[in-house]
């Protein structure tokens, strides 16, 4: 072998590898076949037959090898992960299949919906805002958006509304998916809505309408949308993360593959049946009933629409490289404004969680529950299915995880072992 460290190309097949690097520090590339990996464990090579590429230092191999288990006993179909360590990417592997019927394989281009791994990305498009001296966070939403003080929300401010305490994270009005992909539509009923509890006195996780309100105040202070105010600094971050896929760009989408149960088609559910915080968190969720991507995840018309909360696009690398990008200090906000965003803001019990939750401003800091990384610093998002990003400080790392087989959680045994193996290498 020649000293050479690397990890496996294809288990199972004779495809192109991976480009890892010498004991000698020059990068080397192989061809993988079976018989050529008498070193590997026998999970590596038995009944595999998902292809897995990229890079990987040779230091963080146990990454790759986790990756590659994915595939082989978690039921992995198609996924991406990238780690960055001071700015420099040390991991960047792909594998598996952008199609259920696995004709496609994941490219390192491949993108895919990142659900609530897109919130943090929103809220920062509010906070560099308030960097701009367009807003300060306790100034109440209704000065710059006069219709949402309706129905008591006016004293609600963008602080409560970046974590989660603005009291809407459900429209009340009925809404059909024609209405979804009607941004006018969907924040004029979103403004119109009697809040469920007094802003500011208690916290329920704004699960599909975080994106509206936040991205509104976006729209209003900025005058641009948050997908066009989003690609004003992404491009040059070489941050692959979209708010609305274009057209063009949309042969580049992976398939989801939804394992959770679909609740637009629950015959025993009836909203008529339930009152309080139980109608608040299932209207949350389906109405209009594709808020939560159920039944249209996969068309066209939810690629390019603008639902920040919850249809943010992204490559594993595009993630990484935004939260890198906050590692740079007043690269993306200052340092005074990011340290504030990614303290806790709002503790306590979250009704649509169901457990108890610590919100800062867009951003979730690491705590025991939610663990992003060993120091305390840490912070990110975790999406529905296991999709993650995060930035730790304290060792200088941006991580980011992708995937399209979806079981709705937020923490799995895939991004755990992925994270885990990592943090055990470093």
């Amino acid at each position: 072998m020649d000293g050479q460290e690397y990890v496996p190309g294809w288990a199972g097949s004779g495809r192109p590898g991976l480009t890892g690097r010498n004991r000698g520090g020059q990068a080397v590339r192989f061809r993988a076949t079976t018989p050529s990996f008498p070193f590997l464990p026998p999970w590596q090579t038995a009944g595999m037959d998902a292809p897995v590429s990229g890079t990987c230092d040779p230091r963080f191999a146990p990454v790759a090898e986790q990756f590659a288990r994915n595939f082989a006993e978690r039921g992995e179909v198609g996924a991406g992960v990238c780690i960055m360590v001071d700015h420099r990417v040390v991991v960047d592997l792909v594998g598996g299949w952008a199609d259920e019927r696995r004709e496609h394989q994941w490219r390192p281009d491949t993108l895919v919906d990142v659900y609530s791994v897109g919130k943090p990305v929103v809220a920062l498009l509010a906070l560099q805002l308030v960097d701009e001296a367009r807003m300060d966070l306790d100034h109440p939403i209704s000065s710059i958006w006069p219709e949402f003080g309706a129905g008591g929300k006016e004293a609600a401010t963008l602080r409560h509304a970046l974590c989660h305490r603005a009291g809407v994270p459900a429209i009340r009005e009925p809404l059909t998916d024609d209405d979804l992909w009607d941004w006018g539509r969907m924040t004029g009923a979103l403004a119109a809505t009697e809040p469920w509890w007094e802003p500011g006195t208690r916290h329920a996780y704004h699960t599909n309408t975080y994106g509206h309100l936040v991205g509104e105040i976006v729209r209003r202070l900025s005058g641009t949308s948050c997908g066009n105010r989003l690609r004003a600094w992404s491009d040059d971050l070489g941050s692959d993360v979209w708010f609305g896929v274009p057209g063009a760009v949309q042969h580049r989408c992976a398939e989801v593959i939804w394992a959770g149960p679909d609740l637009t088609a629950d015959p025993d559910l009836h909203l008529s049946d339930l009152t309080g915080d139980a109608l608040m968190t299932v209207q949350g969720y389906v109405n209009p009933p594709g808020y939560s991507s159920m039944g249209v995840v996969n068309s066209a018309a939810w690629r390019s629409a603008e639902i920040p909360s919850t249809n943010g696009h992204a490559t594993a690398q595009g993630v990484a490289r935004l939260y890198d990008g906050l590692l740079q200090p007043g690269r993306l906000l200052s340092a005074e404004l990011l340290a504030e965003a990614v303290s806790p803001q709002s503790e306590g019990f979250c009704p649509v969680l169901g457990t108890e939750v610590t919100f800062g401003l867009g951003f979730m800091p690491t705590t025991p529950r939610r663990r992003f990384g060993p120091h305390p610093g840490s912070f990110g998002h975790f999406g529905t299915g296991g999709a993650v990003g995060f930035a730790d400080p304290g060792s200088g790392v941006a991580f980011g995880y992708v995937m399209n087989h979806v079981v709705p959680r937020w923490q799995s045994t895939r991004n755990r072992a992925l994270m885990d193996a990592f943090y055990e290498a470093l």
